[in-house]
């Protein structure tokens, strides 16, 4: 859908979503309770707006995590990962430094777009920010940039604009490549989550200067 947009003045994204600035999330952990399960992998996917009032990726942040003191493992969440948590290859980072490495770029990210604080995107949002909430809990983290409790979910998002809440349906319905044998992993899970919240934001964008035209010509 082309529209002209010559006429039209895009939000900034300081004023598209009340001050604050999307960034899709995606954890891999040691199972389902964030307060007893590892946290074993994180990845970040700022976002940022164009001239059009489009959305588009930003470089994506991530590290591996080592489990914090006494935590469980699951051997079905392994299994489903992949991750070996002792394989001194991961690199991982301890928790506290797993949060300054995402969050000092994620500040980055809400500077550069004149936003007061970031909000988190994720597939079942819940999960990524529960686990995020309960690490910064455990570290005494003090400059957490994302709201604690607000979140975007593309489960409802994608269930709204493409009738998909499974991710990789939602993902090739928005018409992006989705590779099975990559998920699990939380960079290609954020950034593919990445991809499906711009799709819809993006076409609610077009919409809406669509809208906008046809009003302009009716006027005319």
């Amino acid at each position: 859908m082309d529209i002209p947009s010559s006429n039209i003045v895009a939000p900034r994204m300081a004023e598209r979503f009340r001050g604050f600035l999307p960034v899709v999330v995606d954890v891999e952990t040691g199972g389902f309770d964030a307060e007893h399960d590892a946290l074993l992998e994180i990845a970040a996917v700022p976002l940022a707006m164009d001239e059009g009032g489009y959305l588009h990726l930003q470089p994506t942040v991530s590290t591996h995590v080592e489990p914090f003191p006494g935590a469980n493992l699951d051997p079905r969440s392994l299994e489903i990962t992949g991750i070996d948590p002792t394989n001194p290859l991961r690199g991982a980072l301890a928790e506290r430094q797993a949060l300054d490495h995402i969050f000092h770029v994620v500040r980055e990210a809400m500077r550069a777009a004149g936003c007061q604080r970031a909000i988190l995107v994720g597939h079942n949002a819940a999960f990524d920010l529960g686990f995020l909430n309960q690490a910064v809990r455990r570290c005494g983290h003090k400059r957490n940039p994302f709201h604690p409790f607000s979140c975007f979910d593309t489960v409802s998002l994608g269930g709204l604009a493409y009738g998909q809440t499974v991710l990789s349906k939602a993902v090739q319905a928005a018409g992006h490549a989705f590779d099975s044998r990559e998920a699990h992993s939380a960079v290609y899970d954020a950034e593919r989550t990445a991809e499906l919240f711009c799709s819809v934001v993006n076409r609610w964008r077009q919409l809406e200067l669509f809208e906008q035209a046809r009003s302009g010509l009716d006027a005319a």
